[in-house]
């Protein structure tokens, strides 16, 4: 397979200059495959459906073909998952994905764990240390930490929003030791983000360090993501028969979005074959992506606050590989774009339990608020002209997606995605529904260790030195 630049088309690199490089350093494009390989009709339609290992070990191979060899693949998948996505119905039309049973109970296990065994592979032999550098606004920094913790030959830096992620999520940061070390960044994500962007293209830097990057602009941690959806529709199109009787119903998955990686990963799924009908784009004030779907102007802004803080950025990075991959027109055929804001995810926590006793996190509350609207009322009023369409207001953007009337028609189910256990968000949960989730010993063992994070100002210069100081 060749990969290819979000701003340079002509580049033609393979998978591991991909992975080692995380991006383009010239240019600062991300990589992207140059073609989506659809999977074979006999594996896509098999009754019962492969499992999540035989799924994923079939989606990567064209991937990294002739460079990975098959058997080498499948140890790696075998490795990098021996837990599960979970799909749970919670009405007749209604499935959660759960995808917070990996060792730091968000969804980031899946992604992380892949591209660590990858980096290994790709990096034995080496002499020098490969610095894997990652911005995190919330789940991702841990997932990573945990997936290389003790990996030879790699080095990681995960720098976090000092005071803007949850407290369980800064402990799970906070505790590497080793190869693994957290900066808490007197700013925001984006702050972060845009520091580790400008390491990768900073030659001098480049010169001294062999670089990669562990958030979704690494193609290795985007394209292991795609796995879980490809399963999940299989799962739930092989069940609607025996759930809703709905006949040639369509799926609509539910994407709770920030950088927008988790949902560029889904449309990776849907071109490989997933039966996915299409995508809605759920986000809390940080709204970017639902803007440029209203009015076709993409504008980054300063990310803001809110209480599912890993969805908290202005600047999503995985924008230019969608606009990359789909035009605008295309975007908006595939895409319904939704958004709320904190009082709306907490109602979204409070509907969800009332209405099907299930306990989701923040991020999954704003999914669940986006379809339990949507389904309800809200595409049927945005189809007849009667929904507020003022894209500063909360609620669905004046966008009808090409799947909508079988919405209207009740010739749909959706699949919501749940990204990190509530547990990681206890007060809010409580704040919502009046108790707390239970917490999973794999997180309560966490909250007794001590704290190693190091505080960083967000000017480059600062982050530089130390760089250079203590890698």
């Amino acid at each position: 397979m060749i990969y290819t630049d979000t701003r340079d088309k002509n580049v033609a690199v393979d998978f591991k200059t991909a992975v080692v490089n995380g991006m383009n350093a010239a240019t600062g494009g991300l990589y992207v495959p140059v073609s989506i390989p659809k999977l074979d009709s006999t594996f896509l339609n098999r009754v019962p459906e492969h499992s999540f290992r035989e799924t994923a070990f079939e989606m990567a191979k064209p991937f990294v073909e002739g460079e990975i060899p098959e058997n080498d693949l499948e140890f790696i998948i075998q490795d990098a998952y021996p837990f599960n996505a979970q799909i749970v119905p919670i009405d007749p039309i209604t499935y959660v994905l759960e995808l917070f049973h990996g060792p730091t109970c968000a969804f980031k296990d899946f992604g992380a764990r892949f591209m660590a065994r990858v980096m290994s592979y790709f990096n034995r032999g080496e002499n020098d240390n490969l610095h894997i550098l990652v911005a995190t606004s919330g789940d991702t920094g841990s997932a990573v930490g945990s997936a290389f913790h003790n990996v030879p030959g790699i080095d990681v830096t995960i720098l976090y929003p000092d005071g803007k992620i949850s407290p369980l999520q800064e402990k799970q940061l906070s505790t590497f030791t080793g190869n693994v070390r957290a900066l808490k960044v007197k700013g925001t994500f984006d702050d972060c983000q845009k520091l580790v962007k400008t390491a990768f293209t900073d030659a001098d830097l480049r010169n001294k360090f062999r670089l990669s990057s562990a958030n979704s602009i690494n193609i290795s941690r985007l394209l292991p993501q795609s796995f879980y959806y490809m399963y999940a529709a299989n799962v739930v199109r092989n069940r609607i028969p025996h759930d809703s009787k709905i006949e040639d119903a369509s799926i609509i998955v539910t994407v709770p979005s920030g950088n927008f990686g988790n949902l560029t990963s889904g449309l990776i799924a849907h071109q490989m074959g997933a039966p996915i009908a299409g995508f809605v784009a759920a986000t809390n004030a940080n709204h970017t992506i639902p803007d440029w779907i209203a009015n076709g102007k993409y504008k980054s802004r300063a990310s803001v606050a809110t209480l599912s803080n890993a969805m908290d950025v202005g600047a999503p990075s995985n924008y230019e590989r969608i606009a990359f991959m789909y035009t605008l027109d295309q975007v908006r055929t595939l895409f319904a774009s939704y958004w709320t804001d904190d009082a709306g995810t907490l109602e979204g926590i409070k509907s969800c339990h009332e209405k099907t006793g299930y306990i989701i996190d923040p991020h999954g509350a704003v999914a669940w608020s986006a379809w339990n609207d949507i389904r309800s009322s809200g595409m049927e009023k945005l189809m007849n002209g009667e929904a507020d369409t003022d894209s500063n207001k909360p609620g669905l953007t004046a966008n009808i997606p090409s799947w909508a009337e079988k919405i209207t028609g009740k010739k749909a189910v959706g699949i919501i995605l749940e990204t990190a256990h509530p547990a990681k968000f206890g007060q809010t949960v409580v704040n919502a529904i009046g108790r707390e989730p239970t917490m999973p010993d794999r997180l309560e063992k966490v909250l007794a260790l001590p704290d190693y994070a190091i505080p960083m100002e967000k000017d480059y210069e600062s982050f530089k030195d130390w760089l250079v100081s203590n890698l």
